[in-house]
């Protein structure tokens, strides 16, 4: 800790596995985490569990629903009389199986995943201390992603459950390289590998099989939350950490220059249109 200052951090889907293990560690590295959750009952439950393991840390709910940009700026202003933050650590994330869409009619999983922490991140960064940084939860599913110029406006039939995450995770990268770029600002990524939380439940046939013969394999919580948590407590900028450690970020990823910046402006196009 800095002098008499606890360091705070905001972390988005706290009540989650991975978000609650993260929740978890850093308030045993003396945090005070905000804990941001859009079910306040569950977050609740959460903070109870933590605190009886770790007595006197500093958790405070606020609500957060990142399908709905007046939420977002609802919640970011109420974080302004909380700076200077410390972190950001943008870890919630959906994998509907059902095609449905946000408060501003975009699909759920874009919008959750993706627009939702680029508005939050943009609306917190002026509330960062001058050492403070961003993390943003990626995925290995990336490596599978295409990223058109239809992104933004695919209906219902262009819907994949799987397909859509995963690109919704490179255009999280993509955010992610093009934030560190623009705002100067210390971003990182981290990729948690494949966890044992019930995102990977995919409400199929096949989620009975998936529970003996797939999970036992998978990472726990704690253990996926951990490259976040070093990612956090790191000085290091434009990095992605994961159970092996932390690398630059690849050199096919940086030279989608164009695609970045296309997406960029679309995206504060969008967002800046839907402004109250």
């Amino acid at each position: 800790m800095e002098g008499s200052r606890q360091k705070s951090i905001i972390i988005t889907g706290a009540s989650g596995g991975m978000g609650s293990a993260a929740t978890e560690e850093m308030a045993r590295r003396g945090y005070r985490v905000i804990m941001a959750c859009r079910n306040l009952e569950k977050a609740g439950r959460v903070r109870a569990g933590i605190l009886s393991r770790v007595p006197g840390a500093r958790l405070d709910i606020e609500e957060l629903h990142l399908d709905s940009f007046a939420s977002i700026r609802d919640f970011a202003s109420r974080m302004s009389k909380e700076a200077p933050l410390d972190a950001l650590f943008n870890n919630a994330g959906v994998l509907p199986r059902h095609y449905s869409l946000t408060v501003e009619g975009y699909e759920q999983t874009l919008g959750v995943n993706y627009m939702g922490p680029w508005l939050l991140s943009n609306l917190i960064l002026p509330l960062l201390g001058e050492d403070a940084g961003i993390v943003n939860m990626v995925s290995i599913s990336a490596k599978a992603a295409r990223l058109d110029r239809n992104f933004f406006d695919r209906g219902e039939r262009d819907f994949h459950q799987l397909r859509t995450y995963a690109d919704t995770k490179l255009a999280l990268i993509y955010f992610s390289i093009a934030l560190a770029q623009k705002s100067g600002r210390r971003v990182n990524m981290a990729d948690p590998g494949i966890v044992d939380t019930d995102m990977i439940r995919l409400g199929r046939w096949f989620d009975p099989l998936t529970d003996i013969f797939f999970r036992p394999f998978c990472n726990s919580p704690h253990k996926g939350a951990m490259p976040a948590v070093n990612a956090l407590c790191s000085g290091c900028n434009m990095q992605i950490f994961s159970g092996k450690g932390h690398r630059d970020v690849p050199r096919e990823l940086m030279e989608h220059s164009g695609d970045i910046e296309w997406l960029w402006n679309e995206t504060l196009s969008r967002v800046s249109a839907q402004k109250k």
